[in-house]
């Protein structure tokens, strides 16, 4: 009789167990209870010889070397993507829907002088779109605009670019990259990347 009762027991333990698997919260992202984290394991960008780097030389205005014309360009940044279940060993393992699609994310910029109004003493923050499928245990490296040609004709990059500010101008940039398990429940992970602007000597 009494392994009778023990049996619907076990049972019943565990799929509130299973339950709990399944709704608990992602701490990456508190209104989102996907079993799935995104992960961003690196960013990188460029010096300002083209060479990959852990920080970006952004030139705020080139000179095009035939016709002697100015001109302004964005810059990229890479950055290094992967998927992890918030349980490593969970019971089932992970499925398709585990995956994660990224499909936006927003750069802000921060000065470590506190000084950081958006138009004046950084760029404005801005919002691009992404279609990235990254997998349970896989990483995938994508490539985005971390500052946008438009930011170097408005202040404070057109203040560099004119000499009328100081020669460099450091700040560090926030990724925030937003996206989706394939159960449609909310992601996010954040990266950071240095920057520095100047109207550096074209070779």
């Amino acid at each position: 009789m009494k392994m009778k009762m023990i049996r619907p027991i076990i049972t019943i333990l565990a799929i509130l167990s299973l339950s709990f698997y399944f709704t608990s919260c992602n701490p990456i992202e508190d209104e989102t209870q996907s079993a799935t984290m995104l992960i961003v394991n690196n960013i990188t960008g460029y010096d300002i010889e083209g060479n990959e780097a852990n920080f970006l030389q952004s030139d705020v205005l080139k000179v095009d070397e035939t016709t002697g014309n100015t001109y302004v360009t964005a810059d990229k940044a890479k950055a290094t993507l992967s998927a992890q279940l918030l349980q490593p060993n969970a019971p089932l393992g992970a499925s398709q829907y585990n995956s994660i699609l990224v499909t936006r994310y927003v750069v802000s910029y921060i000065r470590t002088d506190g000084k950081s109004t958006e138009g004046v003493d950084v760029p404005y923050s801005f919002e691009g779109s992404l279609s990235t499928l990254v997998e349970v245990g896989q990483s995938v490296e994508i490539s985005f605009i971390v500052v946008r040609a438009a930011a170097k004709l408005e202040p404070p990059l057109l203040n560099l670019a004119e000499g009328r500010a100081e020669g460099t101008l450091n700040v560090t940039a926030k990724i925030d990259f937003y996206g989706h398990d394939l159960a449609n429940r909310k992601v996010k992970a954040t990266g950071y990347l240095t920057i520095v602007f100047a109207n550096y000597i074209d070779q």
